[in-house]
């Protein structure tokens, strides 16, 4: 049996994984949030590895309210790069395999292309920075760590932009929708299914478990403005949208205006074959019906 260790289990991608966990019979799960085990706390962290004796630890915890980490830098700190470095360490000491979330915003987004993994980063928002401090932390104190960067997640559970567009949609008759920043929607579902179809190839198929930094989201492009127009017309909400630019829509983060990312290193490292976006929303809509 593989035991796997799940941290931040109640957010959108730690209860994606735990809807899809039963088709793996071959995997014991241990699915824990901050009232089960404190990731902030070395002891509390090593005592519980070393009670489960997990084979892989999956972190999905994350600071991710990115407006207010501009002013809770500290919790934001916490969170995304000081618990990081605690997963790290302890998971080196009883060769526990690591697998860590990381995001877009680690990219300024000024990029002329979709990123590669080895990019020159430069995170213009404490989110992104707590977050690209997160990964330094990771490969410094456990080299052997996964790394997958993600972008734009939704799911059915906790706050997002597809369920903050359908309880707007439904309230109001016309909404103006940022355009003019682009990047590639990911369900939560699908990452859920890569991160999980990885450990299963490693263990079942004869991959490798390859340690760095990947890019997974879904297949395709879209600006907000672009994802809201689908998200009405896959749901059926009557609802105008309208594009506007981001300095009609204040904001205390400077987001990237481009965050594409390029996938094709955990494609072919991994054997995974991604859906494009649009194709996996649709889906996300049927199985809410």
């Amino acid at each position: 049996m593989i035991k796997i260790l799940i941290t931040g289990a109640n957010g959108q991608l730690g209860s994606e994984i735990r809807k899809i966990s039963g088709i793996y019979p071959e995997m014991e799960f241990c699915f824990t949030d901050v009232a089960e085990l404190d990731i902030t706390n070395s002891g509390k962290v090593a005592e519980f590895l070393s009670g489960f004796q997990a084979k892989y630890l999956v972190n999905c915890a994350a600071y991710t309210n990115v407006d207010k980490a501009e002013t809770d830098v500290e919790t934001a700190m916490l969170i995304n790069a000081t618990a990081v470095r605690i997963l790290s360490e302890e998971t080196l000491k009883v060769g526990c395999k690591f697998i860590h979330v990381s995001t877009d915003y680690v990219f300024d987004g000024r990029g002329p292309r979709p990123y590669v993994e080895d990019n020159p980063v430069n995170p213009q928002s404490v989110y992104g920075k707590t977050k690209l401090e997160g990964e330094l932390l990771c490969l410094k104190f456990n080299p052997e760590s996964l790394i997958i960067r993600t972008s734009w997640l939704y799911s059915a559970f906790g706050n997002n932009f597809v369920k903050t567009m359908v309880r707007l949609g439904n309230e109001r008759q016309e909404l103006g929708v940022i355009a003019d920043q682009i990047g590639s929607p990911t369900n939560a579902a699908d990452l859920a299914l890569a991160i999980l179809t990885i450990i299963s190839s490693v263990e079942c198929c004869e991959k490798h478990f390859i340690p760095g930094i990947y890019h997974y989201s879904n297949e395709g492009v879209a600006s907000w403005y672009d994802f809201a127009k689908a998200i009405f017309e896959i749901s059926g909400i009557k609802c105008m949208v309208k594009p506007i630019a981001s300095e009609d829509y204040p904001s205390p983060v400077q987001r990237p205006p481009y965050s594409v990312m390029n996938k094709s290193k955990i494609k072919s490292t991994f054997g995974l074959q991604i859906p494009h976006w649009r194709d996996t929303l649709t889906e996300y809509f049927q199985l809410k019906n």
